[in-house]
């Protein structure tokens, strides 16, 4: 048995209820767990996340120098497009608007509270072979 397991994500934020709707909506989530200082959901797939208050919270900058890329999360999604559509519907926002061509084609967003993270195509772009 291991030692530690994997447990819960957790984002500092000025506002955990209104953080976690935001990625409620994203990830077809369910709320789990509610205190006064921090608020936890679980994604359809499993996956957990939680906000905890923080009044004095400096969000991320990236890509500029100060504060930068403190951390950020991957998302995989079936249509880049649609899902694009869907953060910024909800509030998020554009650090890059496309990604590099490659065999994992990605960009780049900040949630409402500035938190980075990246929509990663799911399906491979690479070229058949054979």
């Amino acid at each position: 048995m291991a030692l530690v397991t994997a447990a819960v994500v957790v984002l500092d934020c000025a506002e955990p209820e209104k953080l976690a709707a935001f990625y409620m909506e994203l990830l077809d989530a369910r709320q789990t767990d509610v205190g006064s200082n921090r608020v936890e959901i679980k994604g359809a797939d499993g996956m957990r996340m939680a906000f905890r208050r923080d009044a004095n919270v400096t969000p991320p900058s990236w890509p500029r120098p100060e504060n930068a890329f403190q951390v950020h999360l991957d998302f995989h999604v079936d249509d880049l497009d649609e899902a694009e559509l869907r953060v910024i519907g909800l509030g998020g926002r554009p650090l890059e608007t496309k990604g590099e061509p490659g065999p994992y084609e990605e960009r780049g967003y900040a949630d409402p509270a500035g938190h980075s993270f990246t929509l990663r195509s799911a399906r491979s772009t690479a070229p058949k072979q054979g």
